[in-house]
């Protein structure tokens, strides 16, 4: 086998484990009505991520929420980011009172909230109530 050869099959392989990783993480927006309401209309599962960028509980929410949503069961997961400070509207449409503050939805039905977890457990817990 020559060198070439094995050095573009590698960087075939490369580009499969690459394709084959990303193509099972959840989708990732910022908040919109129009979205929302769509999302909910198709049953697709939801996640309601409010969170403000000066809070640590949200900071420590954030990896382990994106390292959960590339598990291939949360591939049709659709992550709505909400900014703590500047979307009070909809704070006030979803009950929230604080930052740190998840809600999942499977299509129009609430089916969990939880407000400043930074367990991976509880979240993987409540990420898989919107399935």
């Amino acid at each position: 086998m020559s060198l070439k050869f094995a050095a573009n099959v590698a960087v075939a392989l490369t580009m499969l484990v690459i394709t084959t990783t990303t193509s099972f993480a959840a989708e990732r927006r910022a908040f919109d009505d129009k979205a929302f309401a769509a999302a909910q209309t198709a049953g697709r599962p939801i996640l309601v991520d409010i969170a403000a960028s000066w809070c640590p509980t949200c900071k420590a929410q954030k990896p382990i929420i994106e390292k959960l949503s590339a598990e291939p069961q949360y591939k049709d997961l659709l992550i709505f980011e909400v900014d703590f400070d500047a979307q009070k509207d909809v704070l006030k449409k979803f009950g929230a009172r604080t930052q740190s503050t998840l809600i999942v939805f499977k299509g129009d039905k609430e089916t969990g909230r939880s407000v400043g977890s930074t367990d991976e457990s509880a979240i993987g817990d409540l990420l898989r109530k919107a399935l």
